[in-house]
């Protein structure tokens, strides 16, 4: 049976003073393990759709893998408890894999849990090189467009999305999970698919990142990492994001609204 990204659901609706019972749809959120060759690394909780993607995200985004090539499969289980996903990687990050988990007791999402020290816990961020140049219209172009691609969003209103955008504004990749973090994952790893499939790693330094959630340290750790020049969040940034953006050399916006958003760090390449 093929994985849902959504259930049915029966539902009462109470509004002025009346009960009405129907169905309704709501987002799948389930237990995901990533295991690197037979080896159980973390369990995230996620939507179950683009899971390859999700996989192949994760491990770059994590720094486990340093190119799509060392990911030589996934194997996606479905079990009563959970999806697992087996990734058979190469034997050079498998064992730096094995190395760092003698040194850390577990890694989530959310990049900390599980570091023994503050510099575990901040790492110094990926330089940016991508060179890019961007008008404020084009912002505002993917902007408007990203709601109507967010088709999960639409059926459940549970979900973020997170997309990727040349530099004209449109929409050139979508993914959606419950999590931010497993929605940027997901369009990093199928971004990064798509290049290697084209046997060039240009797309990613030639447009910007656009997430429906706030700008956290991680999400701008996430594309940083992937060296993707501007990230545009429709939510604040937090004061870290910040400091990393500039640090990092990544153009930040927040508050990405239709008619309106706000610059925080490396402006320059928008006119």
């Amino acid at each position: 049976m093929a994985i849902q990204d959504s259930d049915r659901v029966n539902r009462v609706i109470w509004e002025a003073g009346e009960a009405v019972e129907g169905i309704d749809w709501v987002a799948t959120e389930t237990a995901v393990a990533l295991v690197y060759n037979g080896i159980s690394h973390v369990v995230m909780m996620a939507t179950p759709a683009d899971l390859e993607d999700f996989a192949l995200g994760f491990s770059l985004s994590e720094g486990i893998l340093q190119s799509a090539k060392q990911l030589l499969d996934c194997e996606i289980t479905e079990t009563d408890k959970g999806i697992a996903l087996a990734l058979t990687i190469t034997a050079e990050p498998f064992a730096k894999l094995k190395e760092k988990r003698r040194n850390l007791v577990g890694r989530t999402g959310c990049g900390l849990c599980g570091a023994e020290s503050l510099e575990q816990a901040i790492s110094e961020p990926a330089m940016v090189t991508a060179q890019l140049s961007i008008s404020h219209d084009a912002i505002q172009k993917a902007s408007r467009a990203l709601a109507s691609e967010q088709k999960l969003q639409q059926q459940t209103g549970a979900v973020h999305g997170a997309a990727f955008c040349n530099a004209q504004g449109d929409l050139l990749l979508v993914r959606e999970d419950v999590g931010r973090h497993n929605a940027l994952d997901k369009l990093l790893g199928a971004l990064a698919k798509k290049e290697q499939e084209q046997n060039r790693e240009q797309n990613r330094e030639q447009g910007f990142v656009l997430v429906t959630s706030r700008a956290s340290y991680e999400m701008v750790a996430k594309t940083t990492g992937a060296n993707v020049a501007l990230l545009a969040a429709v939510s604040a940034p937090t004061s870290l994001a910040i400091e990393l953006a500039e640090k990092s050399g990544l153009t930040l916006v927040g508050f990405t609204r239709t008619g309106r958003h706000v610059i925080y760090a490396n402006g320059q390449r928008i006119h």
